[in-house]
């Protein structure tokens, strides 16, 4: 029975590190794009939409990255969203010294939305551009990062287009956490698939959204996600769904964002959408946890119970795995294959943090998110 597990997660790795070896060649990179010149001096506009609860250390540092990007017809709406903090300050501040800003104060959350999606929509309706971004108040933007994207968006006749950023933490735990997190979004996700018309898959990040005004609005906008925590997400899924065209490019060099400060910060920011991830199914969860045990943990465990054969295939997994890795996570996250060495360790954290996350949800009746409640009854319907 241990021989024919063995042989499986092998099989599976090999399959998964195939898969991503080949898909992953399929997205491109934002540094290696083209500069369409003639967006310099004609481009259309573009509405920069950000939506900000409590960012005061973050903004100010983001919108000046903005505002310093090549491409010049741009005009922001950004959503000061119920902050208690200095973060509506700043904003008044930098409209001051920036004409292509508006700016919107938030001061109580509409029945029926999440505060993040409703401040999006409340952006969107004073908006005027043809084209729109939706983006976070902690990313930092290279000068060209709008000007190579409209390029890329224009060039590929797009309706849609995400870019991953380099996402940081500032301790070795932290990171360790994001690199795994983002290899079982690349294997389960399989984000390359996005970029195929043909296939149904599709993606979102929340860092950066660029969508033409037209496909925005024939997917119902904001209105359709309103209690969506994963509305970045939903947001690629109803374009895919629509039959618009979508793709995925990675920006490292181009896009930077702090994702949590530390290990606790991204406990926490995960309990809003882990539930929601896995479709609110109890069983999802229990397939997600014994799927990370038996095929990313067990491995290790089964190097020390199994001889001969058997254990020899058990370490040629844990190899096709490592490589699965090497073409995932560390292809969207700059210096990730270091975090190997603690490997079995980021899987227990990320199991632990799927089982937190889906019992406090549980125990609370549903998710804590910008300081608001929203039960699980809100949330399914």
């Amino acid at each position: 029975m241990m021989l024919y597990l063995a042989l499986f997660t092998f099989l599976f790795w090999f399959a998964v590190w195939l898969d991503a070896k080949i898909g992953m060649k399929k997205i491109a990179k934002l540094e290696l794009v083209k500069d369409d010149e003639s967006l310099h001096s004609r481009g259309p506009l573009l509405s920069i939409i950000v939506a900000a609860k409590d960012e005061e250390k973050h903004i100010e540092a983001s919108l000046q990255s903005q505002f310093q990007q090549t491409y010049s017809n741009i005009e922001w709406i950004v959503v000061n969203d119920r902050s208690t903090d200095r973060t509506g300050t700043i904003i008044d501040q930098l409209a001051k010294t920036e004409p292509r800003m508006k700016r919107i104060h938030i001061k109580e959350l509409e029945n029926g939305w999440l505060g993040k999606n409703h401040a999006l929509y409340k952006g969107y309706l004073q908006s005027k551009g043809e084209y729109i971004l939706f983006t976070d108040a902690d990313i930092i933007f290279q000068k060209d990062t709008v000007l190579k994207a409209m390029s890329y968006f224009q060039n590929k006749k797009l309706d849609h287009l995400t870019l991953a950023p380099n996402l940081k933490g500032s301790s070795f735990w932290t990171n360790a956490f994001v690199s795994f997190f983002l290899f079982g979004f690349g294997y389960f996700k399989r984000p390359w698939k996005s970029n195929d018309p043909n296939s149904k898959s599709a993606i979102g990040i929340g860092a950066f959204n660029l969508l033409s005004r037209k496909a925005y609005e024939e997917i119902g906008t904001h209105r359709n996600l309103k209690m969506r925590p994963d509305d970045d997400l939903m947001l690629g899924k109803q374009i895919k769904e629509a039959g618009k065209k979508q793709h995925l490019a990675l920006a490292l060099t181009h896009l930077q964002v702090e994702w949590y400060p530390n290990l606790r910060s991204a406990l926490i920011g995960l309990e809003k959408n882990t539930f929601a991830g896995l479709f609110y199914s109890y069983f999802m969860v229990l397939f997600a946890i014994s799927g990370l045990f038996l095929s990313q943990l067990f491995p290790f465990i089964a190097l020390f119970v199994t001889t001969g054969i058997t254990q020899l295939i058990f370490l040629l997994s844990i190899l096709m795995l490592f490589l699965a890795y090497n073409v995932t996570a560390n292809k969207m996250a700059k210096g990730a294959n270091i975090y190997l060495t603690v490997f079995p360790i980021t899987v227990l954290l990320f199991i632990y943090s799927i089982a937190r996350a889906t019992i406090l949800t549980l125990h609370r009746g549903g998710i804590i998110w910008r300081g608001t409640f929203y039960s699980i009854k809100q949330l399914k319907k």
